[in-house]
């Protein structure tokens, strides 16, 4: 058992590609104290250097930031449905009910601001076996561009909230739309979250087409993958049903039919976790 007075503490170590870009922001600087004829060079460097981490922070797949979780580990049959958004108390029943009828597990991105809203919808989703995960308070779409405080703000509150709700503390996080920037990774660290993006999304909360969402999602689908889909925000089909509720059952009829099984992202990435926790924790003796 770990005693919190026992436990080594983990300092947050920036990425290389941070540590680079304050690196270059020294030598600049430190550049055109010394030379100021380079001054335009050492502000045309900066300039760039942030131009770069905002277009960083824009793919939600990049890595150049902190860690990021962007698929399973591989040779294992088995891939993570992520929902996001919710939960919303029309369309979640019904997925939840598509999810029993398939025998699958999947990862709920919840804002917390809903869980606070919907508690029993949300303690129906952990008790049918799927995990809430941290989707941030309020999902604001400036989060992108908050600083350090808002980010730890939206998160903490978003923590608290479901773990009261579910019982459950949230382990992993995922940015409204996946967008981020220098401040969250060490947020992230210090509330012991980790960041998980995708391999492959349908873009459900603009198209839809359900065939169109449903190639997107089964093109190349293999072991490891994780599938982005929303609860919440759900674009509507012609005949105005939620997205979601036409592509969802067709993606896991093809991955059974592949022999994949849906896990959570925390059943997945359940021996990487434990190695971390026994890499870093010192077990009370």
């Amino acid at each position: 058992m770990k005693n919190a007075s026992t436990i080594a503490a983990r300092r947050w170590q920036p990425s290389p590609f941070l540590m680079a870009s304050a690196v270059l922001h020294v030598g600049a600087a430190a550049s055109a104290i010394a030379w100021p004829g380079t001054l335009g060079w050492s502000v045309a460097s900066v300039i760039a250097n942030h131009a770069a981490i905002t277009a960083i922070g824009l793919w939600p797949r990049s890595v150049l930031l902190g860690p990021n979780v962007l698929r399973l580990p591989d040779g294992r049959a088995e891939i993570a449905v992520t929902i996001d958004d919710g939960p919303d108390p029309e369309v979640t029943p019904r997925v939840l009910d598509l999810l029993a009828e398939h025998g699958a597990t999947a990862t709920f991105f919840c804002i917390a601001d809903k869980v606070r809203a919907q508690p029993a919808l949300a303690r129906r989703i952990v008790e049918a076996g799927h995990t809430i995960e941290n989707h941030s308070m309020l999902h604001r779409h400036y989060f992108s561009v908050l600083g350090m405080r808002g980010m730890r703000r939206e998160l903490e509150q978003a923590q608290q909230v479901l773990t009261e709700v579910t019982g459950r503390v949230p382990r992993y996080f995922r940015a409204p739309a996946g967008l981020r920037n220098p401040f969250l990774d060490p947020v992230l660290h210090a509330l012991d979250l980790k960041l998980v993006s995708w391999t492959r999304r349908g873009f459900d909360t603009r198209v839809g087409d359900a065939q169109r969402v449903t190639q997107r999602l089964l093109n190349g689908l293999r072991g490891g993958d994780i599938l982005l889909l929303h609860d919440g925000n759900a674009a509507r089909t012609a005949q105005g049903r939620p997205v979601i509720l036409e592509a969802l059952p067709r993606v896991l009829a093809a991955a059974s039919a592949q022999g994949l099984q849906c896990v959570t992202v925390e059943q997945g990435l359940r021996d990487r976790r434990a190695s971390e926790h026994d890499t870093h924790d010192i077990q009370d003796t």
